[in-house]
């Protein structure tokens, strides 16, 4: 990528002096590879390691405001063992709710691993004063979640008041302690790959732990290409400050070849290191039953019905 001035108005980015320039994006070059990359075929004795890394790192999410403690309570057991009648398929990474819900999926996770998140900062608009935005996420770090998703001001960032997008990531991270912070840039509304890779970059100098494609509430939502701008920001700050930044894609990724796809990209953009729970994750509510039925699939060599796995 080409390099270029600082982020406009002079603005600089503190507490990371060598993250690399913004740059620009060739928007040919990106869509080209990423569907390239899609088109990669794994063999079919890799093909059940995939599906069952993919379940690791899924993040099995609920966030409708019919959310009921009863839904929560079914979908945390779900995200502890996601196939009751095959005790291999491994648990998920996270449950993610509403932060009233924090709680439920606290006490019913407990012990097993599994990571509650919450998301937080006026999802899924993120127009909310700064002051409402902190203490929300300091609020549900009191009550117990692991994981924070707060979402950027979007018409902040395309105002071009990227000071006050930086500023509040840098806060909201303060507030978060020692829990984990995922930024959603909320890539659909940003217009453009330039774009993208500033928000990378804006939240990851914030001090993300995480930078996040969507809300889901948003289409388009996670795409390939801006998937792939996404890692290529990670590959870049970490080859120029040392820092691992992980990567969340969410919405609209349904079916398990999706998230093969995914894998892919990240294998051959950021390498064997980054295939962890730890650094990449899934922001997934149906992606789960059609990876648990191309699981059976690979075991048993044949396709059951979805009628033998929950709705969530």
């Amino acid at each position: 990528m080409a390099q270029a001035p600082a982020l406009p108005g002079g603005f600089e980015l503190p507490l990371e002096p060598r993250l690399p320039r913004i740059g620009s994006v060739d928007q040919v070059a990106v869509e080209e590879r990423a569907a390239s990359l899609a088109r990669r075929s794994i063999k079919r004795e890799s093909k059940l390691f995939a599906l069952d890394l993919a379940v690791r790192m899924m993040d099995l999410t609920t966030l409708e405001g019919a959310d009921t403690p009863g839904k929560v309570a079914a979908l945390s057991s779900k995200a502890m063992r996601p196939d009751p009648s095959d005790l291999t398929v491994p648990p998920v990474a996270a449950v993610c709710v509403y932060p009233n819900l924090v709680p439920v999926a606290l006490e019913r996770v407990r012990g097993s691993g599994v990571l509650v998140a919450s998301v937080a900062t006026a999802f899924p608009s993120g127009q909310s004063p700064l002051e409402i935005k902190v203490e929300e996420a300091a609020r549900v770090v009191e009550m117990g979640a692991d994981e924070i998703d707060m979402v950027i001001d979007r018409g902040a960032f395309l105002a071009g008041d990227y000071a006050k997008v930086y500023d509040e990531v840098r806060r909201v991270k303060e507030a978060c302690g020692d829990a984990h912070l995922k930024v959603i840039l909320e890539t659909g509304e940003l217009g453009t790959y330039d774009n993208v890779r500033r928000a990378s970059l804006l939240a990851i100098a914030g001090g993300a732990d995480f930078i996040k494609t969507s809300t889901g509430k948003i289409q388009p939502a996670a795409t390939l290409p801006v998937t792939l701008v996404m890692l290529e920001a990670i590959r870049d700050v970490y080859e120029e400050t040392g820092r691992k930044i992980g990567m969340k894609p969410a919405g609209g990724i349904r079916h398990a070849k999706q998230a093969v796809q995914y894998l892919v990209l990240l294998h051959e953009t950021l390498g064997v290191e980054w295939m962890t729970p730890d650094l990449f994750r899934f922001g997934a509510s149906s992606l789960l039953n059609d990876c648990l039925l191309q699981i059976r699939k690979e075991k048993t060599g044949r396709y059951q019905s979805p009628d033998y796995f929950t709705l969530d």
